[in-house]
C-alpha cells in the first residue's frame, strides 16, 4: 500500500507523488511569536513532526521548513510587558527562545530551517516587485496590494468566487483598495491592519493604530510586509518555487493560505504546492484554543504536569484530519493509553532479559501479532497519516505481550524481541515516544532549577558576596552545566 494524502486542494484523496522520487520538500506555516505556544501550536507540530518521521521511514529525504514569524502588530503591542523585552525584536525572540524549548521537550525532530520575517526582507522586497511588475499588484499611498482580479484561480484552495469575498485585513475606509478582497503585500508605515481576521489565533487584541515597531526602507515607502507575503518568500528562498507538502491549521486556509497561491504563483508561473494538508483545531468547550479566551493550556505547563510522551499520545490519538477536543477527560484517557504503551514496553523488555527467555520456547501467537502490528501500523500511515490507527495497532501489540507474559513460565527470546524491536520503530522512531524513560518534563525542571540557582548567585553579587557567588557557579560547573558570564547576564548549557 502507497501513501495516499487528503489534499485540501482538491478535496480528494490522492496517491502521495513528490516532485523527486527520493526527496521531499516539506513546508509548515509556523507561529506568530506573540505568546507562549499552547497545545493548539503543538498539535499542528507534532503531526508535522509525525509525517516528517514515516515519510523518512518510507526512504524519503525530508527536507523540512518552519518559519518564525517575528514582524506582527501583536508582538509589537507586548513590548515592555514584563520581562518579555523592551521591544518588538526582543520580544519576538523571548518567545521564540521558549518556543524552541518546547519543541525540545516535545522530542520533535528539529527542521532544517526555521526562517524568521526580518531576516528576509530583501526576498520579500523582491517578490513584491515581480509582482507589480507584471501587472499582479499595485501600488497605494505607499502600500502595496495585490490585485485578486488579475489572478483567474483565485479562491481555488478555499473553493470561494471573488465576487463574493468581503474585504480581508486592511481597513476598508481608507479607500486604498481597488478590491475589498485585495490585500496587502507592503504596508506603509502607518497602516494598521486588522489582526482578529488577517492574523491567526486572534490571541491578543489592541488599537487600531499600529503599535510602535520595526519599519524598513523599501521603493514604496518605509514599512513593513504584509503577512501573506511572508511564508511565500521564505518557502522559495529554502525550498524552490513549488514545494511538495504544505501543512498549516485549517484556520489558515482562508485567507493566508489562498493569498500564498495566488501571489506564488502569480509571481513565478508554476504550481506553488503539490499538497495541501491542513490540520483541524483543537477546541475545548466547543472555541478554538486561543489565547485570547483563555481556554488554553501552554506546552511548558502540559509537559511539565503530564509528561511528554503523555502530551504527544493525546495529541496523536486524533488523527490530523478530524477536530480533536481538549478536556480532563480526553487528556486523562491518553495518560493512560501511554502509560498502556509504556508499561507494555517495559514488560517485553523485562521478560526479554529475564533468564528464562529461551530460544526454543516459541509462541506462534504473540509471533503473529507482531506482524500484524506491522501491517496494521503501516497500512493506517499509509492511510492519511492516520495516527489514531497506528496508535491501536501499538496498543494490539501490548495485548499480546502481556498476554504471552501472564501464561507462560518460559518466554519466546525471539517473539519478545520482535516486538521490543517493533514498540522502538515504530512507536520510537515514527511517533516520536521516549520508551524506557520520560524526557521532556524532566528536561524542563532541571532547566528551571538551574536558573533559580543563578538568581540566587546573582543575588550573592549584588550583595557583594563574590566568594559564595562565584562557588555557586562552581557547583553548578561541578554538575556539567556549562555557565557562561555575557554583558547581559549569565547564560547556561545542560549537560
Amino acid at each position: 500500500m502507497t501513501l495516499s494524502v487528503t489534499n485540501t486542494l482538491t478535496g480528494e484523496r490522492e496517491p502521495f507523488e513528490p516532485g523527486d522520487p527520493d526527496s521531499v520538500l516539506l513546508y509548515y506555516c509556523g507561529l506568530t511569536v506573540s505568546d507562549y505556544a499552547h497545545l493548539g501550536h503543538a498539535r499542528g507540530w507534532v503531526h508535522t513532526d509525525v509525517m516528517h518521521r514515516w515519510l523518512e521511514h518510507l526512504g524519503y529525504d525530508v527536507r523540512h521548513v518552519e518559519n518564525f514569524t517575528d514582524v506582527n502588530e501583536k508582538i509589537a503591542a507586548r513590548a515592555g510587558e514584563d520581562d518579555l523585552g523592551e521591544d518588538e525584536a526582543e520580544v519576538a525572540r523571548t518567545f521564540i527562545t521558549q518556543t524552541i524549548r518546547d519543541m525540545r521537550d516535545l522530542n520533535l525532530l528539529r527542521a532544517d530551517v526555521y526562517p524568521r520575517v526580518s531576516e528576509h526582507l530583501p526576498e520579500i522586497i523582491d517578490l513584491i516587485e515581480t509582482l507589480v511588475e507584471a501587472g499582479y499588484a499595485y501600488e497605494s499611498n505607499g502600500s502595496v496590494y495585490f490585485d485578486v482580479t488579475t489572478f483567474d484561480d483565485y479562491g481555488k484552495l478555499s473553493n470561494q468566487r471573488v465576487e463574493e469575498m468581503e474585504a480581508q485585513g486592511e481597513e476598508e475606509e481608507r479607500g486604498d483598495k481597488r478590491h475589498p478582497a485585495d490585500f496587502a503585500l507592503w504596508k506603509a508605515d502607518g497602516v494598521s491592519e486588522d489582526a482578529i481576521e488577517e492574523h491567526r489565533d486572534s490571541d491578543t487584541d489592541y488599537a487600531v493604530s499600529r503599535p510602535s515597531g520595526r519599519t524598513w526602507e523599501s521603493p514604496w515607502s518605509e514599512g513593513r510586509p504584509g503577512w501573506h507575503i511572508e511564508c511565500s518568500a521564505m518557502s522559495m528562498k529554502h525550498l524552490g518555487e513549488t514545494i511538495d507538502i504544505h501543512v498549516g491549521g485549517q484556520d489558515l486556509v482562508f485567507p493566508h493560505h489562498e493569498n500564498e497561491v495566488a501571489q506564488s504563483e502569480a509571481a513565478t508561473g508554476h504550481r506553488f504546492a503539490r499538497y495541501w494538508l491542513h490540520v483541524r483545531l483543537l477546541e475545548t468547550e466547543g472555541e478554538k484554543m486561543s489565547s485570547s479566551l483563555q481556554n488554553f493550556f501552554t506546552v511548558r505547563d502540559a509537559v511539565a504536569e503530564l509528561g511528554a510522551n503523555a502530551v504527544r499520545m493525546f495529541l496523536l490519538s486524533t488523527s490530523y484530519g478530524n477536530p480533536q477536543t481538549y478536556s480532563d477527560e480526553t487528556v486523562s484517557e491518553a495518560v493512560d493509553r501511554w502509560e498502556r504503551l509504556s508499561g507494555g514496553y517495559d514488560r517485553a523488555v523485562e521478560a526479554l532479559d529475564d533468564p528464562d527467555a529461551r530460544t526454543k520456547v516459541a509462541d506462534d501467537d504473540l509471533r503473529v501479532a507482531v506482524e500484524e502490528t506491522r501491517a496494521d501500523f503501516e497500512s493506517a500511515m499509509n492511510d492519511d497519516f492516520n495516527t489514531r490507527r497506528a496508535l491501536a495497532a501499538l496498543l494490539d501489540l501490548v495485548t499480546a505481550v502481556n498476554r504471552h507474559v501472564d501464561d507462560r513460565e518460559e518466554y519466546d527470546y525471539e517473539g519478545l524481541r520482535r516486538a521490543v524491536e517493533t514498540f522502538g520503530e515504530l512507536g520510537g522512531d515514527v511517533l516520536g515516544f521516549t520508551l524506557g524513560g520520560e524526557t521532556g518534563g524532566d528536561v524542563r525542571l532541571a532547566e528551571d532549577l538551574v536558573e533559580l540557582v543563578l538568581d540566587l548567585r546573582e543575588g550573592e553579587r549584588e550583595a557583594g558576596n563574590y566568594e559564595r557567588a562565584d562557588a555557586l557557579r562552581d557547583e553548578l560547573r561541578a554538575l556539567g552545566v556549562d555557565v557562561q558570564d555575557t554583558d547581559s547576564g549569565a547564560s547556561f548549557k545542560l549537560p
